[in-house]
């Protein structure tokens, strides 16, 4: 069935209201989209964007993502024609900008914000006032800033508390699936001041959160129901408009107790009198005898207050607090860059994330140099441009892992035996270390080439795929070999790519060493003839060039499956590998 204009669907009138109340109220200025469709960021954000602009000129949209940094967000830099020469000026930049309509911050992954556009999101979004203090510019005014972000409710326990709880509107919206090119509706009136909120509002929205709701919560759905109060022309904010807010967000409701109403003259009206129950038809008048309870019956006691069970009638499918439940972990310190060893020029590698004065001549920020030579060349009164030491900036780089850690799993090895004990200690010197992960994967059921190894490359160990290699279930085909051959060469790189910066790297291989497929198999994707023990040769000879790599940096270790029989394999893979054998399970299994 195709939806008319004046009929659009339930979730795009969610998001209606749901912006209309952000661009009401500043309270409301951080919207979050949970598992939102990446190709529908674009137009859900010009649709966000037209409603903060009606009736006026277009919104500014700022994207800020993974390489988003400082110098981006807060200043811009101006030339200006004035009467003696072109001047150098410092002005407020997109998200502290004072002229036009409220811009627009556009996250389209909330889990992969940089360092520098968390710091924003928690600086900005709800605050009052914000001081910003920048090279050129300090500036105390109020944030005028909207944000809406997207992120995946499986991701939502990787990012930090600090950031989720800055958005106060949160809509869960799998199902949508198209976005209209303009809202159906037009902008109601709305008048000058907000909504005064009630003794019964605010009872009503802690019966609504619960007394384990952390004030952040709260408070987000006490402003949205008084944005919705006053988007209808209501004066006062009522206990509807918080059933309205929890239906909005996709909150679980309770029928609230009924109150008394008044009268036209402002005295209370009496309540009715509580109905029969069910199947009896005695007249209200009459009085029905009390059968006497036997002796050996057990008293019946009274049934305590009504509890809904599932999701509030109208309510929207899905939870707008995922992290409630989320199983993924979270970094520890997630708005502070982790330590970086410095070591010559290794320390000019990673991603520029900002600027600072420079200490040295090395890794120069030739724009912000010049910036800051230009605002005081006034000032020295000379002819021509010069820079002096303390115009010198550097740049500030995001710092490349200094630890690498490379997992080889031979998925067919484990059968029911559980490897988490055996690697937790590689993993927790990972997550402690903020090391790389390289994980390698052989024997995979789920493999889309039985006779290759796969593997991907991770930021740590909290990514979601290094959880899932570790509870895959094991296949037929074991390609060691090839996983071998895969593992090096992920180490070769590394050591290549970021040379002495690559402080201390891991190989941990867990295998029984039954490679049942040769390396010219893997190479070829065909396999042909018996097999013989021609997979365990491949798989020594591929690990003999591994004991030639740096082994004052790189260690490897080999966890051994114990199976029977050819339980000596994984020790003359250690052997040639020149590493550490680490008892995997006690006892011998099939």
């Amino acid at each position: 069935m195709t939806l008319t204009a004046s009929e659009p669907p339930d979730d795009v009138r969610r998001l209606e209201r749901a912006f209309r109340c952000a661009a009401l109220d500043p309270a409301l200025s951080g919207v979050l989209l949970f598992d939102l469709e990446p190709r529908l960021v674009r137009p859900v954000a010009g649709l966000f964007a037209a409603i903060l602009g009606e009736p006026g000129p277009p919104v500014a949209r700022i994207p800020l993502g993974a390489a988003t940094r400082d110098e981006e967000l807060w200043t811009t830099s101006r030339l200006e024609r004035q009467r003696d020469g072109i001047a150098f000026t410092v002005v407020p930049g997109p998200l502290v900008a004072a002229a036009g309509p409220p811009p627009l911050a556009v996250v389209p992954d909330l889990a992969h914000l940089s360092f520098a556009g968390t710091r924003a999101a928690v600086q900005l979004l709800g605050a009052d006032v914000v001081c910003v203090e920048q090279p050129g510019l300090r500036l105390l005014d109020r944030s005028r800033a909207r944000w809406l972000a997207v992120c995946r409710s499986e991701d939502a326990g990787r990012v930090t508390p600090h950031l989720l709880d800055r958005f106060a509107l949160r809509l869960a919206v799998p199902g949508l699936r198209t976005v209209p090119a303009e809202w159906p509706h037009k902008t109601p009136s709305v008048p000058g001041a907000l909504a005064v909120s009630t003794d019964e509002a605010v009872t009503r929205v802690q019966e609504i959160v619960g007394p384990g709701a952390g004030p952040r919560r709260s408070l987000a759905l006490a402003r949205l129901a008084r944005a919705l109060a006053t988007l209808g022309g209501q004066r006062e904010v009522t206990a509807a408009h918080c059933d309205e807010a929890a239906r909005l967000i996709g909150l679980r409701i309770t029928e609230a107790p009924p109150t008394a109403d008044r009268t036209d003259d402002g005295t209370p009206r009496p309540l009715p009198p509580p109905l029969p129950p069910p199947g009896d038809t005695a007249p209200r008048g009459a009085r029905s005898e009390k059968r006497p309870r036997p002796a050996d019956e057990a008293p019946l006691l009274a049934s305590g207050p009504a509890q809904g069970v599932g999701p509030a009638p109208g309510a929207p499918a899905g939870t707008p607090y995922p992290e409630d439940e989320a199983a993924a972990l979270r970094e520890f310190t997630p708005l502070r860059n982790p330590w970086q060893r410095r070591s010559g020029p290794g320390s000019a590698r990673g991603a520029v994330v900002g600027t600072r004065r420079a200490r040295d001549l090395r890794d120069l920020a030739l724009v912000r140099t010049v910036r800051e030579a230009a605002m005081h060349q006034r000032v020295r009164g000379q002819t021509e441009f010069t820079v002096t030491p303390v115009d010198l900036h550097s740049n500030v780089r995001a710092p490349a892992p200094e630890r690498l850690l490379t997992l080889l799993l031979d998925h067919t090895c484990r059968g029911d035996w559980d490897w988490q004990d055996a690697l937790t200690p590689f993993l927790q010197w990972a997550y402690t270390t903020r090391a790389a992960l390289h994980v390698v994967e052989v024997g995979g059921a789920d493999a889309r080439d039985e006779l290759r190894a796969e593997s991907f490359a991770a930021r740590g160990v909290l990514d979601p795929r290094v959880l899932a290699a570790l509870y895959r279930a094991k296949g037929r085909a074991t390609p060691l070999a090839h996983g071998i051959e895969q593992a090096g060469r992920a180490l070769r790189q590394a050591f290549r790519l970021q040379g002495s910066a690559l402080a201390e790297a891991w190989l941990v291989v867990v295998t029984d060493g039954r490679g049942n497929v040769p390396l010219r198999a893997s190479h070829t994707g065909r396999l042909r003839g018996p097999v013989g023990a021609q997979g365990v040769e491949d798989s020594l000879a591929a690990a003999a060039p591994l004991a030639a790599l740096d082994r004052g940096r790189l260690r490897v270790a080999v966890v051994d499956a114990a199976r029977t029989p050819y339980g000596d394999l994984p020790f003359a893979l250690a052997e040639t590998l020149d590493a550490t054998v680490v008892e995997g399970r006690e006892g011998h299994g099939s």
